[in-house]
């Protein structure tokens, strides 16, 4: 499974994808920061984010989208911003038919680090960890986004494999009745 994670924000938004499945190693594909100037019209930058977005998308071909979800927090601006970002992501994803996954930041940090009050630091240790890689990535962007790609490999494929079950059991009633 190739999943892209996505750490959405309109300033820095981290975009990671990551190969594997659960219980093998996981492989690094790609990993960046998208950047937009904070003195930018709002459209000019959406619209920055949206062109990487497709660009990430035509060059890795995921079989999967990991955003992080939209919590809240006290800076409503930081709130709006990381929202539209992320609204950005789902639909480009959406668009292709992509399946796309919103995961907590809690549990990207329980599924990386086994706690989720996990600290960046932590995170980024872990996923240079489980990654194999030379140096953490930076900035903090960038390693979250790949966590989030860790998360989904790991949660998502168990996830798909209860839903396939769950399928073939409803079909499996339909037919007996």
């Amino acid at each position: 499974m190739r999943v892209l994670g996505v750490d959405p924000g309109l300033t820095r938004c981290g975009l990671g994808v990551v190969e594997g499945r659960a219980g093998a190693p996981l492989v690094l594909v790609a990993v960046d920061v998208v950047r937009t100037p904070s003195d930018a019209d709002l459209g000019e930058r959406l619209v920055a984010l949206e062109r990487a977005f497709e660009d990430w998308l035509d060059r890795y071909e995921p079989d999967a989208v990991a955003v992080e979800r939209v919590f809240s927090q006290h800076n409503v601006r930081t709130v709006m911003g990381t929202a539209q970002a992320s609204a950005i992501a789902v639909v480009a994803a959406a668009r292709r038919g992509l399946p796309v996954a919103l995961h907590t930041p809690s549990e990207v940090k329980a599924a990386v680090t086994g706690s989720g009050r996990a600290d960046k630091a932590q995170v980024g240790a872990m996923v240079t960890r489980l990654l194999r890689l030379q140096q953490q990535p930076r900035p903090a962007d960038a390693a979250d986004a790949l966590a989030l790609a860790i998360c989904h490999v790991w949660r998502g494929s168990a996830r798909a494999r209860i839903d396939v079950a769950l399928a073939a059991d409803l079909v499996a009633r339909a037919g007996a009745r």
